[in-house]
C-alpha cells in the first residue's frame, strides 16, 4: 500500500491541482476532499465528501491518512475582502481547527497548511518571513483574514510541539493558473482580469481601481512543485516558508500583458469607485531557494499564455442572448 494523502478542497483551484499531480504517482494513495460541488473525477482520486466545519465528518476523512494538505478555504475576490470581510473568517477557522486536531488525533505524518500574504505591511521591497510584525496594524481590509490566517499558522506551530507531525506553513503570493475562478464576484485580480479579456465584446475594459496597486504572482504549478519537495526534504518539526516569485507586478502592467497575449484590441478604462486594495507587495523567497532548493520556473508571460491556452480549450463560449 503507498503512503495515503488527503488533499482537501481538492474541487478547488490549488487543491485540485495538487492532487491531478500527485495522482500521476504510483508511491501514493491520493484522496480529495469536495463538499458543495462535484468530486474530483480523475480516476487516481478517491472522492471524499466531507463538510469541514462538522467535527464528525472531519474524524472520519482524516483517519488512516499519512499526509493532510489543506488547501480547503472560503475564498473570493476583493468586492467580498472589503464588503463581507467576516465570510473569510469564522469558517476557515472552525474548519483548519478540527483537521489540527484530527491530524494530531490520528497520528498523521504530515500536514501542510496554505496561509497566504495578507498579514505582510504593504512595503516596497521584498518581505522574508520574519518581517511580519504582530505589533503592527494588518492592513484594514485584510485585517480579518489575517489574523486568521496567522492563528491557524500559530495552531500548527503549537501541534508541531505535541507530537511527531512535520507542519509545513505557506505564505504563498498570488496564484494563478489552471481551474482558477474566472468570474467576477469570486475571483481575484488575475482570473477577473482573464475573464474579462476572453468575454469582451465591445473592446474596453474597466479596471477596478487605479492599476498602482502590485501584487507577486506565480503560476500554480511552481506551487505544486514546492508542496513536493517540501513533502520530500522537510525533516524539520515546523516550516514558516514564503513562496512566490519574488517580483511586484503592477495590476496595469498585468492587465496590458494579459490583454497582449489575448491577441485581443482592447482599451482600458479605471473605475476609482470600485472595490480595490491598494497595496503592493512581493516575497523574499530566499528560504525557499536556500532551505528547500527551490524556485520557480515559470515567467509570467509563460504562465498567462498557458493560462490563456487552458482557458480557451476549458471554458465554453458565452451563449448569445437574443
Amino acid at each position: 500500500m503507498g503512503c495515503k494523502v488527503l488533499v482537501c478542497g481538492a474541487s478547488g483551484f490549488i487543491g485540485r491541482n495538487i492532487a491531478e499531480r500527485l495522482a500521476r504517482r504510483g508511491d501514493l494513495e491520493v484522496y480529495g476532499t469536495h463538499f458543495r460541488r462535484p468530486g474530483p473525477a480523475h480516476p487516481r482520486i478517491v472522492p471524499v465528501q466531507a463538510d469541514l466545519t462538522d467535527p464528525q465528518q472531519v474524524s472520519e476523512a482524516v483517519r488512516g491518512m499519512d499526509v493532510v494538505i489543506q488547501a480547503a478555504a472560503n475564498t473570493s475576490g476583493a468586492r467580498d475582502i472589503v464588503s463581507q470581510p467576516y465570510i473569510h473568517v469564522t469558517d476557515n477557522a472552525v474548519m483548519n481547527s478540527l483537521l489540527l486536531r484530527s491530524a494530531f488525533e490520528s497520528g498523521v505524518k504530515h500536514f501542510v497548511f496554505f496561509s497566504c500574504s495578507v498579514m505582510y505591511q504593504s512595503a516596497e521591497c521584498p518581505l522574508a518571513e520574519t518581517d511580519f510584525d504582530a505589533n503592527a496594524d494588518i492592513w484594514p481590509s485584510y485585517f480579518g483574514i489575517g489574523w486568521t490566517k496567522v492563528y491557524i499558522e500559530k495552531m500548527c506551530e503549537f501541534y508541531s510541539r505535541l507530537a511527531s507531525t512535520r507542519f509545513t506553513v505557506i505564505r504563498h503570493a498570488n496564484i494563478y493558473g489552471p481551474h482558477d475562478k474566472y468570474d467576477l464576484d469570486r475571483s481575484h485580480v488575475f482570473g477577473a482580469t482573464v475573464a474579462k479579456v476572453m468575454g469582451n465584446t465591445d473592446g474596453v475594459l474597466t479596471v477596478w481601481g487605479p492599476g498602482t496597486e502590485k501584487r507577486d504572482l506565480l503560476y500554480v504549478q511552481d506551487l505544486v512543485d514546492f508542496v513536493e519537495t517540501a513533502l520530500s526534504r522537510q525533516r524539520s518539526a515546523f516550516e514558516l516558508v514564503n513562496v512566490g516569485s519574488g517580483l511586484a507586478v503592477p495590476v496595469a502592467e498585468l492587465v496590458a500583458k494579459i490583454i497582449e497575449l489575448s491577441g485581443k484590441k482592447i482599451a482600458v478604462e479605471h473605475d476609482l469607485s470600485k472595490p480595490h486594495i491598494a497595496t503592493q507587495l512581493c516575497l523574499d523567497i530566499a528560504k525557499a531557494r536556500e532551505q528547500f532548493g527551490w524556485a520557480p520556473k515559470t515567467t509570467l508571460v509563460e504562465g498567462i499564455a498557458k493560462t490563456l491556452a487552458w482557458y480557451r480549450e476549458n471554458t465554453p463560449p458565452p451563449v448569445p442572448t437574443i
